[in-house]
């Protein structure tokens, strides 16, 4: 794939981030038939709640090489059903556990790149509602700039070099990374390096984001 593998960090956003895995694809409806991100008085929906967390269950053991019974592109395609009727999963309707496992599903959608940034919109939308995590938001900003070959605003999506870990694109204005990454609840860009550095040391020169 053309992307760097995602080693997201604890599966946090919520404040951090998870591990990655394969990317999925599909067409995707167009925006203007999205709902909303966010909506009023929503419940929480307990039976899509279990979902989503199912499906990140799956998504993180797939990666682990254990195959399950659904694909990535199936996955894709059904947080695809989702957000067409419920918007972005927020807080409200599926806690922060479930918001960061429908993150964690379009940040892993490499294949569609159109369905990342429709996610990519309606989380930005949601975060500023409240009701969805400003480190998602990061690293989905950083993926889909990554995608295009931007440079990127978080220094979330890193590849192991032959000296440690590298910017997949360049870092956008790097002096201020930090006050960025602070002002998402991520730690520092020096503190991320240092993690990612022992990662790629026991993953043998594999891919990181």
């Amino acid at each position: 794939m053309s992307l760097p593998l995602i080693v997201l960090t604890a599966l946090m956003s919520c404040s951090s981030s998870p591990r990655s895995t394969e990317p999925s694809g599909s067409p995707v409806p167009p925006s203007e038939s999205l709902p909303t991100a966010s909506q009023p008085a929503v419940r929480f929906d307990k039976a899509l709640h279990d979902e989503l967390v199912g499906m990140l269950e799956r998504d993180q053991a797939e990666l682990e090489g254990r195959p399950q019974a659904d694909t990535a592109e199936q996955r894709t395609a059904r947080l695809k059903e989702i957000i067409q009727e419920y918007g972005w999963p927020t807080f409200d309707l599926v806690g922060k556990d479930g918001e960061n496992a429908a993150w964690v599903i379009a940040q892993h959608a490499d294949l569609d790149p159109a369905f990342q940034q429709q996610a990519l919109d309606l989380l930005r939308a949601a975060v500023a509602d409240g009701q969805a995590s400003p480190g998602n938001l990061a690293y989905l900003e950083d993926r889909v700039a990554v995608a295009k070959g931007e440079p990127q605003a978080y220094g979330t999506q890193m590849r192991c070099g032959t000296d440690g870990p590298v910017p997949a694109t360049p870092i956008r204005d790097e002096a201020g990374v930090d006050k960025r990454r602070a002002a998402a609840g991520l730690p520092t860009l020096a503190a991320y390096r240092s993690e990612m550095a022992a990662i790629c040391a026991e993953a043998d020169d594999q891919p990181l984001d």
